[in-house]
């Protein structure tokens, strides 16, 4: 179960208009009376509230018992707008361009207007909820306190890109697709994208290594079929092409007034910033958060060892969720006074 926010005439940066827009989340605890417990977590790519909970819990850094975490669902995902649920004249391919800043700015719309929260104890994202953690401290810089962006950057970079236009040829050269008004699924062109999408999920060596196997699968075709397969097979193929569009488009140096100048966006961050990047990732190398946190006033990367490449952040190696439910709790222990921004 969730529960949906409507945002009438919610004009998206693209300059088009959903009325209303709708905002998908589910929350976790209570906040409290002084409302200074609130976290936000994100969804990522293809993911909703749900692929959130393995880090929220009774005992885990995420506790419902000391804190209020709210997870808004991304556009685009089938239970925020997208292309499969909104009417004419923005239904299926019609869907307009939705950005990463479009979305932050209707979940400020829930934190504040909707909770009356001032501040955030914490944001954190995972993948496209990396994306959004990025840009949340720098469009609301006195608002974060802290951030922890993992598998994540900044921006999307051209190398990403690549991985993500080959995706959407793939989906889309299905004769099946008919340019996005399909009458059924194009599922050959969904299970040869879940195919692209396993090359890169994780890393060489998790393949060589056959570490497929604990995850219960006996073989590599068992493997795409049975994981990558199964992951998209359920989707809207118009959903899956419109949050590729948003996280492809991804940058917080365009936020307006920066005027493309990464280096100024990073200095205005003020939160705490804690970026795990995962060692073999090839979505979002350590490289980019490196590169990133030089700049940012009280930036950290810690980087999460092992094999497991992207889906590092997808919970499924113990591990690996260890490691990252220990940085949260790190952070979230940490004392907080926002940094000054750089200019």
């Amino acid at each position: 179960m969730h529960d949906i926010i409507d945002l009438p005439a919610f004009e998206l940066e693209c300059g088009a208009v959903l009325d209303p827009a709708r905002l998908a989340y589910k929350t976790y605890g209570e906040l409290n009376s002084a409302r200074t417990n609130a976290v936000l977590f994100p969804t990522w790519f293809a993911g909703d509230h749900t692929s959130n909970e393995w880090l929220i819990g009774p005992g885990k850094a995420l506790d419902p018992r000391t804190y209020f975490i709210i997870v808004p669902n991304l556009f685009g995902n089938g239970l925020s707008s997208s292309p499969s649920n909104t009417p004419a004249p923005h239904d299926r391919s019609s869907f307009p361009s939705v950005t990463i800043r479009d979305n932050v700015r209707a979940q400020h719309h829930l934190i504040t207007e909707h909770f009356g929260i001032e501040r955030l104890a914490l944001v954190l994202g995972c993948s496209m909820g990396a994306l959004q953690t990025y840009q949340w401290a720098v469009s609301h810089p006195d608002m974060v306190e802290r951030a922890l962006p993992f598998c994540g950057a900044p921006r999307t970079s051209p190398h990403n890109a690549v991985f993500i236009e080959s995706l959407r040829a793939t989906l889309t050269l299905d004769a099946a697709y008919e340019g996005g008004r399909y009458r059924t699924q194009p599922l050959a062109g969904i299970r040869a994208f879940a195919r692209v999408y396993a090359g890169w999920g994780f890393s060489q060596a998790f393949y060589w290594e056959e570490t497929y196997r604990q995850l219960g699968f006996a073989s590599l075709e068992k493997f795409l079929t049975g994981f990558w397969e199964s992951n998209f097979i359920d989707q809207d193929a118009n959903d899956l092409l419109a949050m590729l569009r948003t996280w492809q488009d991804a940058d917080v140096s365009t936020t307006p007034g920066l005027e493309g100048d990464i280096e100024r966006a990073l200095g205005s961050i003020r939160a705490k910033v804690l970026a795990l990047p995962a060692e073999k990732d090839l979505y979002f190398p350590p490289e980019d958060e490196m590169r990133a946190v030089r700049h940012i006033p009280h930036g950290e990367v810690r980087v999460i060892p092992g094999i497991w490449g992207h889906l590092t952040g997808g919970g499924a190696n113990p591990v690996d969720a260890a490691f990252i439910d220990a940085a949260i709790r790190h952070i979230l222990a940490s004392p907080v006074a926002l940094a000054p921004a750089r200019t």
